[in-house]
């Protein structure tokens, strides 16, 4: 019988620091500055049988990818995922993954994208619960008007990814 492991590891990078988790299948876990290795606690509740392994060499291709991003010379992801979330999460998540590096929508446009324009509370709740901040960009939602809104990573790391794909925003 395989073991069953999530493979994790600390990214440094001038930037921002991240915390990332993958399995066999694909990317599980990213958590941003204000994250922490406790935060595995994620891992733990969506893979209750796993056994969390700290392994950066098996996570080489999506420290890669990431680290291309933060230096601003990647504008998609081409990483497989392994997540796990209602199907109105998963289809709020698959839109988020549809709005372009450099671009942005409000959460009413999120509501409108998934056939459900009354459901934009629930898309805010869905995206406040996206696993994967950064490569689903999350942080490409902004407020009416252009406004700053929540971010679950810190609204200063959000400041910094807009800043990054040069995305105007109000404070």
């Amino acid at each position: 019988m395989m073991e069953k492991r999530i493979y994790a590891a600390n990214i440094r990078h001038p930037y921002m620091n991240l915390y990332i988790a993958a399995s066999e299948k694909g990317l599980v876990y990213i958590g941003t500055d204000h994250s922490s290795m406790e935060e595995a606690q994620y891992c733990q509740k969506q893979f209750p049988h796993y056994e969390i392994i700290e392994n950066e060499a098996f996570l080489k291709t999506y420290i890669t990818q990431l680290k291309e991003y933060l230096n601003g010379e990647r504008q998609e992801f081409t990483l497989p995922f392994d997540i796990q979330g209602t199907p109105f999460q998963q289809k709020v998540w698959k839109a988020l993954c549809e709005i372009p590096f450099g671009k942005t929508a409000t959460y009413s446009e999120v509501a409108n994208r998934i056939n459900q324009p009354k459901a934009v509370r629930a898309v805010g709740g869905a995206i406040g619960r996206n696993p994967l901040s950064i490569v689903i960009p999350c942080h490409r939602v902004l407020g009416k008007n252009g406004r700053l809104t929540g971010y679950s990573g810190g609204l200063d790391v959000k400041m910094r990814l807009l800043d990054l794909e040069g995305i105007p925003y109000q404070r």
